[in-house]
């Protein structure tokens, strides 16, 4: 068992009352390795300035981290099918909606890997498309969006 942490952190400017829910959603997040990124709400679900546009936000996060997923298992399964890689991109996109039950939740998340093998021997469209159905077998990402989130406070 492997356990991954992530410290987010987020201050009060002192100049918002913070009760009239006029206050800045950035904050950071930090993460083991050292990285430090900034996030905030969306702006398309608070609205600018009280969100900040040039920040990551979990709803960007939770694409990307599917997308990351896919791709490192993607990488790893082609290489040791001896494909050399060069170039992988995605424009993945999660859409955000109300479900029946009320509740707002990433209802799709699409991805739309592009890859470029080096050589002469390329992969046929069948091949990769059996590569990127691994890939997504694989993915602990995707295995777990139905994961159980629990929420302990501390004091």
């Amino acid at each position: 068992m492997s356990e991954y942490t992530a410290h987010v952190s987020w201050q009060r400017d002192p100049l918002e009352a913070f009760t009239d829910n006029r206050y800045s959603r950035r904050h950071l997040l930090r993460f083991d390795g050292g990285a430090v990124v900034a996030g905030s709400s969306s702006p398309s679900v608070v609205p600018l300035p009280l969100s900040d546009a040039s920040a990551v936000d979990p709803e960007e996060m939770f694409v990307a981290s599917l997308a990351s997923c896919h791709m490192l298992w993607f990488l790893s399964l082609a290489a040791k099918q001896g494909l050399r890689v060069d170039c992988y991109e995605d424009d993945a996109a999660g859409t955000l909606q109300r479900r029946a039950d009320g509740r707002l939740a990433m209802t799709s998340v699409t991805l739309r890997p592009r890859v470029h093998v080096l050589g002469e021997d390329q992969p046929t469209a069948a091949e990769l498309a059996a590569l990127h159905d691994a890939a997504h077998e694989a993915c602990f990402i995707a295995n777990s969006v139905t994961s159980e989130v629990r929420c302990e406070p501390r004091p």
